[in-house]
């Protein structure tokens, strides 16, 4: 583990640094994209850090994109739902988990959901995807995919949360959209936002604390933090540990 910030003097909510309750420890993990295999490593890691460091109150705060890209979504999904069972987290919903989702009624929705992923998660869950997919051939997978699917796995993705607030932190999965109120912003905002968001230096009155967009190391701002390291792409799972006032990065 390492210090993020020296003194957050970036980090400014109502002219103070952000901070949670006392005694109180989140772990937030950014886009893990069908990686188990990192996923496993990190939570080996928060598992030891909090045998190292016990807390009163600890919490895993997951930003979404768990499916898509990576070869292994189905069984990333099954140790989320282990791990649950285990800890105290919040699972936040993101734009691939709400393509999956889509893609088992709207046929539009399943071809746009194989072209950003898509594909690597049927593959995981045993349908064969051809290369060069036809738009009459999406009815049979979609029929394939509900077959396929845990309804373990179908309420996992029907309760993911959008959005999640404790202290002077707002979690979601791509961001929000500026001069709108925390609570009042939509849906497709909170999953889909880039360069409105990214760019913007709008107090909201909260860190939010986002993934969707990868950069190659997490990204402090003002207002944000990214921990969107690509995981699938870079071999990279961010975990931002966040306690009282200080930030830091838990690596495995």
């Amino acid at each position: 583990m390492r210090t993020l910030l020296t003194g957050q003097e970036i980090l400014k909510v109502h002219r103070r640094r952000p901070s949670l309750p006392e005694a109180t420890r989140i772990y937030a993990v950014g886009d893990i994209h069908g990686r188990l295999d990192l996923l496993d490593a990190l939570i080996a890691a928060i598992e030891n850090d909090l045998k190292r460091r016990p807390v009163a109150n600890s919490l895993c705060v997951f930003v979404g994109d768990y499916i898509d890209r990576g070869a292994q979504s189905r069984e990333t999904i099954d140790r989320l739902i282990e791990y649950g069972q285990q800890r105290d987290c919040v699972f936040l919903r993101g734009n691939h988990e709400q393509l999956a989702l889509g893609s088992l009624r709207d046929p539009a929705t399943f071809e746009a959901w194989l072209r950003v992923g898509g594909r690597e998660a049927l593959m995981s869950y045993g349908i064969a995807v051809e290369t060069n997919c036809v738009a009459k051939q999406i009815p049979s997978m979609q029929a394939a995919f509900h077959d396929a699917l845990p309804s373990s796995h179908f309420n996992f993705f029907r309760k993911l949360r959008s959005t999640f607030e404790m202290g002077d932190y707002f979690f979601v999965h791509a961001g929000a959209r500026p001069e709108v109120d925390l609570a009042r912003q939509k849906e497709e905002d909170l999953l889909w936002i880039r360069s409105l968001f990214l760019n913007s230096p709008y107090d909201f009155g909260k860190i939010i604390v986002h993934g969707h967009t990868p950069v190659m190391e997490v990204e402090v701002r003002s207002n944000r933090i990214n921990i969107d390291t690509g995981a699938f792409a870079t071999g990279r799972l961010t975990c931002l540990l966040i306690e009282g006032q200080e930030l830091a990065l838990l690596r495995p």
